[in-house]
């Protein structure tokens, strides 16, 4: 009876680590043991920092239309407050870039946003 061995599962299963650790510094990259601890480490980062970038994002969208507001004397608060009351449905995303790209249309929209709440 032939002898079994546990012959490619084991090395295509360190394979596929060390695909993972591929430029990694030092041993991390060359060593199976090492190599397992950090791309342990880097894909827990990984799935933690998937979900930052979005806070991250829309809390630069939200600086950028601060400033934009308090270039046209209001502040963001009362700004999102009176679009609301005005009934202009926009994301944070594009309100960003209008207040960076068209800043014609971003004070047409503040001046809504006041008569609204007037």
């Amino acid at each position: 009876m032939p002898r079994a061995v546990d012959g490619t599962r084991r090395k295509d299963r360190r394979k596929k680590i060390l695909k993972l650790a591929k430029g990694y510094w030092g041993r991390r990259s060359k060593l199976y043991r090492t190599a397992k601890d950090a791309v342990a480490k880097s894909l827990s980062y990984a799935y933690r920092d998937r979900k930052v970038k979005k806070r991250e994002f829309r809390s630069l969208w939200i600086t950028r239309i601060s400033a934009g507001c308090r270039a046209e004397g209001m502040s963001y608060s009362r700004f999102m407050n009176g679009l609301k009351k005005a009934n202009v449905e926009m994301n944070r995303k594009a309100l960003s870039n209008l207040a960076i790209e068209d800043k014609e249309a971003f004070r047409e929209l503040v001046s809504r946003a006041k008569s609204a709440l007037e």
